[in-house]
């Protein structure tokens, strides 16, 4: 982040810090779970935070994990701190899955985090503000930017059949 904001405009620092993002809506997510409000505007916003929680957390889980994994691929150093971002990132994305019944949120909600997990796509690979790659990986950012979007779209896939699983039972 400190490089977008030496290198690239202020307004695209919302856009650089994706996988702590996924965090903090999974955290606020929860804390509307804890904390209903009563306001139906703020239960709505807090619908959108919580598909917002699901679809971040599931992309940013599964991303990381396979971006390590593919830098380990094209030669990258193996660094023990890869093994702890490995175990924390894929936590992230079963958690999410496992607390997504527990959400209120509906199919409107998650269009909205759909399109804006993909629209913070575009900017990532726009502009060049997308999550640390192994350098190993430079060489093959379309193929990382095409990963990353498909990876989107199949996170609202699954955040969509989590949800619909969890209202069966």
């Amino acid at each position: 982040m400190k490089l977008t904001l030496a290198e690239q405009p202020v307004w695209q620092i919302v856009f650089v810090p994706d996988s702590p993002t996924a965090s903090l809506f999974f955290t606020l997510a929860l804390l509307w779970v804890l904390y209903p409000p009563r306001s139906i505007i703020i239960k709505r916003i807090g619908h959108v935070i919580q598909a917002l929680a699901v679809v971040t957390s599931v992309k940013y889980g599964v991303w990381a994990v396979a971006i390590i994994f593919a830098g380990w691929m094209q030669g990258g150093t193996q660094h023990w701190q890869d093994w702890m971002l490995i175990a924390s990132h894929s936590a992230m994305a079963i958690e999410a899955l496992i607390y997504v019944r527990f959400f209120g949120f509906r199919w409107a909600a998650l269009v909205v985090a759909g399109l804006w997990t993909l629209w913070n796509d575009t900017m990532d690979y726009t502009y060049d503000i997308y999550p640390w790659l192994p350098a190993s990986l430079y060489d093959h950012v379309d193929g990382v930017r095409n990963f990353t979007f498909g990876l989107t779209l199949v996170s609202i896939l699954c955040a969509w059949l989590a949800l619909r699983q969890a209202r069966r039972t």
